[in-house]
């Protein structure tokens, strides 16, 4: 608890602290971040290149389906491994490196391995959990899907601090992400909210400067339906590749430094820890009536037992006299 305490996201937040907090951290592990989500955009986007996906367009039987997605589990299996695996990673660097500046990149590949095969079962777990949350918000429509998708968001954002930081236990992993995430609800829920809807936005603008610049492919497409085929050509190419890569390795280090915002802030409450620096410093200043006031019982009498001389000069002179 003392070394986690010194965490410099451990603290209680408001939304304004949150972000400033979020923003400054990402600013001072800027690089270390990025070349990790770089490192695991490249490898999924490959991957993803492997999967045809325009096969499916064409197939209406379904065991013919059901028999193609058996030919692409491999690659997909692949694809959600490494990006678990890679999530782990820089949720370990997130925790670990402001405590610990021998905790490089390498020594948190090899240390998140441990938490691999928990995180995927908790994921399957709340996969199959949250199908029911999604099937029962269809039933407020499209208000209730929004919400019942924000919930789980808000949720999953807590599974990894609470795993990497408690334990790899898995039941107590559960209870514990629902106890923290439901702490303070509504903030939780808020701050998630405005937080997925800066990441969308800022994601459907860095996505749509890359497809600027493959505009007149999209254009010729969208005037000739019939060459859609050739858009799986375009999302294939070494530059798109790159630049979507790019673009993921700027705002995955967000989802980790966030997650750990709320998971502190939970952790704060619950054990009444507050590192505001303004009460710290109010704490530590020396008040104007502190030079007035009349000192304790306690310290009087040490100081009459010291200098009994002294305590009556004193005493004379602060203490009123009786009438």
């Amino acid at each position: 608890m003392n070394q986690i305490s010194k965490h410099p996201l451990y603290r209680k937040y408001d939304l304004d602290s949150a972000m400033r907090s979020l923003w400054s951290f990402y600013k001072s592990r800027f690089i270390a971040l990025f070349i990790i989500s770089l490192a695991m955009s490249l490898i999924t986007q490959y991957i993803s290149t492997r999967i045809n996906i325009s096969q499916f367009q064409n197939i209406t039987d379904p065991e013919e389906i059901l028999a193609l997605v058996r030919s692409m589990s491999l690659p997909l299996i692949g694809l959600a491994a490494i990006s678990l695996w890679f999530s782990t990673i820089y949720h370990y660097y997130v925790l670990f490196k402001p405590l610990d500046d021998s905790c490089n990149i390498f020594v948190c590949i090899w240390k998140s391995l441990r938490f691999i095969f928990p995180y995927f079962i908790i994921i399957i777990l709340f996969a199959f959990a949250g199908s029911f949350v999604l099937v029962a918000g269809l039933l407020a429509l499209i208000i209730g899907v929004f919400f019942a998708a924000l919930y789980l968001g808000m949720i999953s954002l807590f599974i990894l601090p609470v795993m990497i930081t408690e334990g790899t236990d898995i039941g107590r992993v559960i209870v514990r992400t629902i106890k923290l995430s439901h702490r303070n609800f509504w903030s939780n829920l808020g701050w998630s909210a405005v937080f997925f809807l800066l990441y969308i936005v800022i994601a459907l603008f860095l996505s749509g400067l890359i497809m600027a610049i493959f505009s007149g492919n999209f254009l010729s497409i969208l005037s000739h339906p019939e060459e859609a085929n050739n858009l799986s050509d375009i999302f294939n190419t070494p530059l798109y590749i790159i630049l979507s890569a790019a673009v993921n390795a700027l705002l995955l280090p967000l989802i980790p430094i966030f997650g750990f915002i709320l998971y502190f802030n939970g952790r704060a409450m619950e054990e009444s820890f507050d590192r505001t620096p303004d009460n710290e410093e109010l704490d530590n200043k020396l008040k104007i009536e502190d030079l007035y006031a009349l000192p304790r019982e306690e310290e009087k009498k040490s100081d009459a037992d010291n200098s009994p001389a002294e305590y009556s000069a004193y005493a004379a002179i602060h203490e009123p006299s009786g009438c």
